[in-house]
Formats: structure tokens, C-alpha cells, sequence
């Protein structure tokens, strides 16, 4: 296929996916959430509209495209290992577009967390254009990742260790935990930290992009975070969820750790960048500088950062689009196209 067959077709499938009624799509979407209870239909949904609108849309595939020496071979020429995560619905699926668009073919090694929906997805785009299928492979669950020229690698911090020491001899992007950080002022308004919610307990907090620790000035008066994120107490009656809330409530109190709770979501200061599902960890500043400073020097450890007002030498989203990345958006800042046109 030509890069324009795949745009083509890649623009095929974000109409699809906008306008879907399929009833093959909503099987694959109950069967993830049997599987998953974390992967509710509304998060699924979620996900897709976010990839058919922000990422499958011919102009934005044509224009990101245009920034890279793509090659014009018609089949592919490299195979790309992928091992992804399953933290959140579809959360490799910008992994695997590189890799389509780049020309290369993808072997992937699902998470078993996540292992029915990017096949559906596969399994669409062959039936609209036969040639598609050289482009992707997946790995059976009990098989090992073999037979690549270069990876890309999800995991936790613990897994990545282990990933660069597999993986050393290859061409590799190794992934590790990272976090949205949100920097507050206390210039906002209940709407603009209602949108901070958005950034906090979407797919209830579980992905990378997703807030879990914020940064408050000297003196900060929680009462007007605390009641704006209240609007998003519906999520405790999720199972799971509500589970690690009680535990997690539980281990503060026998461990007499101060924490601040409005019922759906608890507050502890923490300089910990990673926080516990069902909480977010806070940390107190002097001044923007400081904070700007702050998140400079702990770089490694944050996906992206949402403020209110801009802050010196960092780059910022509003309240409420963490989970929106464009298709230049790319995880733990690295250039996953330029790693790809470059083997």
C-alpha cells in the first residue's frame, strides 16, 4: 500500500468509527469490559471517538505525515515489535499508527488487559482493503516477541528494567511510568477545576495523561477543589473503583496520614508524583518560578501539565484536555515517527 492507500483507509476507519452502530464493534466493546471491569463502555466509547476525531482524519494524517521522510515502498520493509500497556482502552493504538503510517509492519504483543479491540479494529481495515493485513501481526499470549528489527516497549518502572536488558541489541523506545501534573493558583474558577476533574478521574484515573498530583500555592483553601470534583462522586459506585477508594482510605487511617475527602476522591500531600487509585497527591509552592523550576527538574516523571496560566519554559494544556493529544503528541515527549522513518 501507498501512504496515501493508507491515509485513505485509516480515514475510512475514524468515519467508521464516528458513525458506527456496528453491533461487531459493541460485542468487542462488552466483551472488553467482561474481561476488564476497568474498561466500561463509556470509556471505550470514549477512547474511540477521542482516536476517530483527533487522530483519523485525513487533512491531520496528511500534514503530520508530511513532516517525515516516509518512504514510498509498498510493502513493508522493517518489522516493529510492539509490547503495550493495558491500562486504559486502546492505549497502543498510537504506537501501532506510527508504525502503519511509517510503511513498517507491527508485530504486537497485546496486554491481556486489552486484547480484543485493536484486533477488531485490524480486522475491519482488511476487510476494506485485503493488502492492509502484511502491516500487522499479533502475538499469540503464550509465544514470545521474536523476529523484529526494532521495538517500542510499554511497562511500569519495573518492567522497563527489564525491557532494556531484553531488548539492548535492538534499535528500542522503553516506556516507564509518568504522570499528568496540574498546577493551581487559586485564580480558578468551580468550571475551570470541574475541567480539572476531567483530567483527574477519566478511565478513573489510570493513564498516563491522567492528573495525579497537583501543585497548590502556600495557604491554598481546598474547599472549592474539593466540592467541584464532588460533581464527579457518580464514579464511587463503580466496583473496582470504589474498592480501592475503602482500601486506600483505610491504609491513611491505620497509617495516621493526613488526607482531605470529599467522598469520591481523596487529597494527600505527598512529593510523590505517582498517587494511589481513587487519590491525588498535592504539593505546596512559593511562586510560579518555583513550581516552573519544580517541574523542570522532574521532567522524567510527568506526561503533561495543565495550568491555568502559563508557566516559565513549560508547555501547558488547559483544564480538562489531557486526554485529547494530537497526533504530534507523542508519549514521554520522544518522536516515535523519527524513530520509525529513521531505521
Amino acid at each position: 500500500m501507498t501512504l496515501s492507500q493508507r491515509i485513505e483507509l485509516l480515514a475510512e476507519l475514524g468515519h467508521f468509527l464516528k458513525n458506527s452502530t456496528d453491533e461487531a464493534l459493541e460485542t468487542a466493546i462488552r466483551q472488553s469490559y467482561v474481561e476488564n471491569r476497568w474498561f466500561t463502555p463509556e470509556n471505550t466509547r470514549q477512547a474511540i471517538d477521542a482516536i476517530a476525531t483527533r487522530w483519523l482524519d485525513t487533512g491531520k494524517l496528511r500534514n503530520w505525515a508530511d513532516a517525515y521522510p516516509i518512504g514510498q515502498h509498498e510493502h513493508p520493509e522493517k518489522t516493529v515489535g510492539l509490547v503495550m500497556a493495558g491500562n486504559i482502552p486502546l492505549v497502543g493504538f498510537h504506537d501501532w499508527l506510527c508504525v502503519f503510517m511509517s510503511g513498517q509492519r507491527a508485530l504486537v504483543k497485546l496486554s491481556d488487559k486489552d486484547k480484543r479491540l485493536l484486533p477488531f479494529l485490524i480486522k475491519q481495515m482488511g476487510d476494506w482493503a485485503f493488502e492492509s493485513w502484511e502491516y500487522t501481526e499479533f502475538v499469540p499470549d503464550t509465544d514470545q516477541l521474536r523476529g523484529f528489527d526494532a521495538v517500542i516497549a510499554t511497562g511500569s518502572n519495573n518492567s522497563a528494567r527489564y525491557f532494556e536488558q531484553y531488548f539492548a541489541k535492538y534499535p528500542h523506545l522503553i516506556r516507564r511510568n509518568r504522570n499528568g501534573v496540574a498546577v493551581i493558583d487559586g485564580s480558578e474558577t468551580a468550571a475551570d477545576l470541574y475541567a480539572l476533574g476531567r483530567d483527574i478521574f477519566t478511565y478513573f484515573g489510570l493513564g498516563c495523561r491522567n492528573v495525579s498530583k497537583i501543585y497548590v500555592p502556600h495557604g491554598y483553601n481546598f474547599d472549592i477543589l474539593l466540592e467541584a470534583l464532588h460533581e464527579y462522586r457518580d464514579i464511587i459506585h463503580h466496583d473496582k473503583y470504589k474498592n480501592n477508594f475503602d482500601y486506600n482510605l483505610t491504609l491513611f487511617i491505620l497509617n495516621s496520614m493526613p488526607y482531605r475527602n470529599n467522598g469520591c476522591i481523596m487529597l494527600r500531600e505527598d512529593p510523590a508524583m505517582h498517587a494511589r487509585i481513587a487519590s491525588v497527591n498535592y504539593e505546596y509552592y512559593g511562586d510560579r518560578e518555583e513550581v516552573a523550576d519544580i517541574i523542570r527538574a522532574r521532567k522524567e516523571e510527568i506526561q503533561c501539565v495543565v495550568a491555568k496560566s502559563s508557566l516559565p519554559g513549560v508547555d501547558t494544556l488547559p483544564f480538562g484536555q489531557t486526554q485529547q493529544p494530537g497526533l504530534s503528541d507523542y508519549a514521554d515527549g520522544v518522536d516515535v515517527m523519527a524513530f520509525l522513518t529513521a531505521l
